[in-house]
C-alpha cells in the first residue's frame, strides 16, 4: 500500500471535503469520509500517549516500549506490525474498486504526522491551508450557533493545527503538495492538474465539476458546504471578516488565538502578519453569517448540550435518563 494511499492533510473545516470531492473524482482515485485509521495507533504509548483509558494506558505504553526494545528490528518491526493492520484495511475497501489509488482525508492525522509519515514514508501528501481565522468562524458558525468562546473552549483548533501543519511544511519530513484554499476555489483546474501529477496520474480534465460525478459515501466528514454547489466558489473566501466587524469579543478572542501562534507557522500557511488582517481592513459590513440548519448540525447541537449536562451537573442528570431509555429499547 505505501505507493497506493494519498493522504489529504488539513484543519478542520478548511475546504478538506471541496478538494476530496475534486480529487477523488479521478478514475483511479478512491476515497472514504474520514476512516480514521491512523490516530488511534499513533496514540498506543510507543510516539504518542492518550489521556485516558478504560486500561492503565501508561503501564501499557511502558510495557510497550519494552517489548518492542526486544523485537530483532525494534522500531521497524513494530511499525510493520501497525502497517499490517492499516494495509489490510486500506487495501481490502480499495481492491473491489478496481482503482489504484486510496486518498484518506481525515484532519486528525494532520496532528500525527510526524507518526504517520514514520508508517508511510513512500505515500503521497497533499497538505491544505486556510485563512485561520475563516476555519474557526467556519468551525463555531457550524457547530455552535456561532458561539466563539464555546467552539474555543471546546476545540482550540486555531493554534494545535496552525503548529501542527505548520512544522511539517517547514521541515518537509517527506515530499508533499502544498495548497492554499484560497488559491485553490480560484484556479481548482490548474490545481487539481498539478496535484495529479504530483501523484504520478495523468491529469482528467472536469474534476473540478465535483458535482457532476458520482456521490461521495455519506460519514464523518463535512456535509453542509460543498453540498450547496456543483464546483469551487469563492464567496466564502471572506465571509469570517463581516463576523468581526460586527461583535467586538470575537475580535479580542480572534486577535488571542492568532497571538499565540508562531509567526514562522502562520508563514508557513501562506500568511504575515500583513496579510493576515488585510481581508478584515478591506471589509466594511457588519452582518455576521447565517447559520446553518440542517441534520448534521442538529446533531452536533444535541451532542454539546449532552456534553454541558455532564460538564455542569455532578453525575450528568438527562445524560443518565438518556442511557437508562437506551438501554431498556435495545436490551435483548
Amino acid at each position: 500500500m505505501q505507493d497506493q494511499l494519498i493522504f489529504l492533510l488539513s484543519a478542520p473545516r478548511s475546504g478538506s471535503t471541496l478538494l476530496q470531492r475534486m480529487v477523488g473524482g479521478h478514475s483511479q482515485i478512491y476515497t472514504h469520509p474520514e476512516p480514521h485509521l491512523i490516530s488511534p495507533i499513533a496514540h498506543l504509548g510507543y510516539y504518542d500517549n492518550i489521556d485516558k483509558a478504560a486500561f492503565d494506558h501508561v503501564n501499557a505504553a511502558e510495557a510497550l516500549k519494552s517489548f518492542v526494545s526486544e523485537l530483532p528490528r525494534g522500531e521497524e518491526d513494530y511499525l510493520d506490525a501497525l502497517r499490517a493492520y492499516t494495509n489490510i484495511m486500506y487495501g481490502r475497501m480499495l481492491v473491489p474498486t478496481g482503482k489504484q489509488r486510496f486518498l484518506d482525508k481525515t484532519p486528525a492525522n494532520s496532528l500525527v504526522w510526524p507518526f504517520l509519515t514514520k508508517l508511510y514514508p513512500r505515500a503521497k501528501y497533499l497538505v491544505l491551508t486556510r485563512h485561520p481565522l475563516a476555519v474557526f468562524s467556519s468551525f463555531a458558525n457550524s457547530f455552535f450557533d456561532g458561539d466563539w468562546q464555546t467552539a474555543y473552549e471546546f476545540n482550540p483548533i486555531v493554534e494545535r493545527y496552525v503548529g501542527a501543519l505548520g512544522r511539517m511544511l517547514r521541515e518537509r519530513p517527506v515530499p508533499l503538495f502544498h495548497a492554499r484554499y484560497e488559491d485553490l476555489v480560484k484556479e481548482p483546474a490548474l490545481y487539481l492538474e498539478r496535484m495529479f501529477a504530483y501523484c504520478g496520474l495523468p491529469h482528467e480534465e472536469g474534476a473540478e465539476e465535483y458535482g457532476k460525478g458520482p456521490e461521495m459515501k455519506k460519514g464523518m466528514g463535512d456535509p453542509i458546504g460543498v453540498a450547496k454547489h456543483d464546483r469551487p466558489v469563492t464567496n466564502s473566501i471572506g465571509k469570517w471578516t463581516q463576523e468581526l466587524r460586527g461583535d467586538p469579543k470575537k475580535l479580542e478572542l480572534a486577535r488571542r488565538m492568532l497571538d499565540r501562534c508562531d509567526p514562522a507557522d502562520l508563514q508557513m500557511w501562506g500568511f504575515d502578519e500583513q496579510s493576515l488582517w488585510a481581508p478584515y481592513e478591506r471589509e466594511t459590513g457588519t452582518h455576521a453569517p447565517k447559520r446553518t440548519l440542517n441534520s448534521y448540525t442538529f446533531q452536533r447541537r444535541v451532542m454539546l448540550a449532552l456534553k454541558k449536562d455532564i460538564d455542569t451537573r455532578p453525575h450528568g442528570k438527562l445524560v443518565r435518563r438518556v442511557k437508562y431509555y437506551c438501554d431498556v429499547l435495545l436490551r435483548e
